[in-house]
């Protein structure tokens, strides 16, 4: 995500489809999320709209989220866990602590 490239911005990218059970499942706790933590990005990217660029994030399942610092991976997450996806975005958000803002 070349235009995410910023300092210290840190992104929760969610691979999504309107078709994924999981993923409608999910979606109402990720916006949840978006609001408790407002100093993180949110976005949801559709696999089928954006089939090419999700293959080249080698998307095999949705919901896939990414956890991405200054534009670089720090974690992933595959499939409609809330615990284990609240779990990453603290820890996300934890280790921000150890940069300058």
């Amino acid at each position: 995500m070349p235009h995410l490239l910023l300092y210290n911005i840190k992104v929760i990218a969610n691979f999504s489809a309107t078709w994924c059970g999981p993923c409608k499942m999910i979606a109402p706790f990720y916006v949840e999320l978006s609001e408790k933590y407002p100093s993180l990005m949110f976005i949801v990217i559709d696999v089928e709209e954006l089939t090419e660029f999700s293959t080249s994030w080698d998307i095999k399942a949705t919901p896939t989220f990414f956890f991405l610092r200054d534009g670089q991976q720090i974690d992933k997450l595959v499939g409609a866990n809330k615990p284990e996806l609240q779990k990453k975005i603290t820890a996300v958000i934890d280790s921000t602590s150890q940069y300058p803002k």
